[in-house]
């Protein structure tokens, strides 16, 4: 079992490796500013299909957005 540590850095390399480093940024700073379920948008979101990087990070976004207008 890898540490805490270890999951972020591998993480941020891989985010790092698809969007950019300015793009890797940037989603870790939405992921920390808003409340996101991470594991309710995964039971709700078919990830089964071998889905882009974007294509996942836009469901993601899409779920948020649903998530902060319901909760205003």
């Amino acid at each position: 079992m890898i540490t805490d540590t270890e999951i972020k850095s591998i993480g941020f390399q891989l985010l790092a490796r698809y969007l950019g480093d300015v793009e890797a940024e940037r989603f870790v700073a939405l992921i920390q500013r808003e409340p996101f379920d991470y594991t309710k948008w995964r039971r709700d979101t078919d990830l089964d299909n071998d889905l882009s990087l974007e294509e996942i990070s836009r469901r993601a976004m899409i779920q948020r957005e649903k998530s902060t207008k319901q909760g205003a």
